[in-house]
């Protein structure tokens, strides 16, 4: 039994088996600073990773457990200005206010809006109560636990990609969506379009196929 062994022991000897191809060792530097983080950040983005796991060295193996001797360490692609029309009532600690928010896009040239995802974190709750307080009085209809609201609330979302999707009307979802701030000094008609989220997953696709042109993976 090892998982009390600091990592830095675990690796050396996880290291010492020499594991045959076609399995490998998931891939390990040290790093030390600000500036090494970030250079190795870059790298793994240019991979297409999500971003990078931070581990101490002289920390064990603790299953089921969070601590600050493993950080995941990641930053959003992009943000994209969206408004809610539609939300749900929240759960646990959120019951009783409406936390979870569906938003959309606009389609270019006209006014119809797009959904492309649902978000429930990035307010606090004070901005949630005042949230729930404004969809509830721009409900347009009311089916338990989701209600359909009028598109005036405008949101700033912040993301990790974007994906095909056939889920949302946009046909992209964003992965990992979180609100960045309530813009309150926008409108509806600020909000960004589906040609520019289709101009991201392109140049996110294309990244990925180059990736795999260099790497044959």
């Amino acid at each position: 039994m090892l998982i009390d062994l600091p990592l830095r022991e675990r690796r050396t000897r996880l290291e010492a088996l020499a594991v045959p191809p076609p399995l490998a060792l998931a891939h390990l530097e040290r790093v030390h600073g600000e500036a090494e983080i970030d250079r190795r950040f870059d790298d793994a983005r240019a991979r297409l990773n999500e971003g990078l796991l931070l581990k101490q060295p002289e920390s064990p193996y603790t299953p089921g457990r969070r601590g600050l001797n493993w950080l995941k360490l990641k930053r959003p692609l992009d943000t994209l200005d969206v408004v809610v029309v539609g939300s749900e009532w929240g759960h646990g600690k959120r019951r009783g206010v409406l936390s979870d928010v569906t938003f959309a896009i606009r389609d270019d040239g006209s006014d119809q809006l797009a959904t492309i995802g649902k978000a429930y974190t990035g307010l606090t709750d004070a901005e949630i109560a005042e949230m729930t307080a404004l969809l509830l009085d721009i409900t347009i209809a009311d089916h338990g636990h989701y209600r359909t609201v009028e598109p005036r609330i405008v949101l700033e979302i912040a993301f990790d990609a974007v994906q095909f999707s056939a889920r949302h009307k946009s046909g992209f979802a964003l992965r990992f969506p979180r609100i960045a701030r309530w813009r309150h000094d926008k409108s509806p008609a600020d909000i960004d379009t589906l040609s520019r989220v289709r101009e991201l997953a392109t140049a996110i696709e294309r990244d990925r196929v180059q990736l795999v042109d260099q790497t044959g993976a």
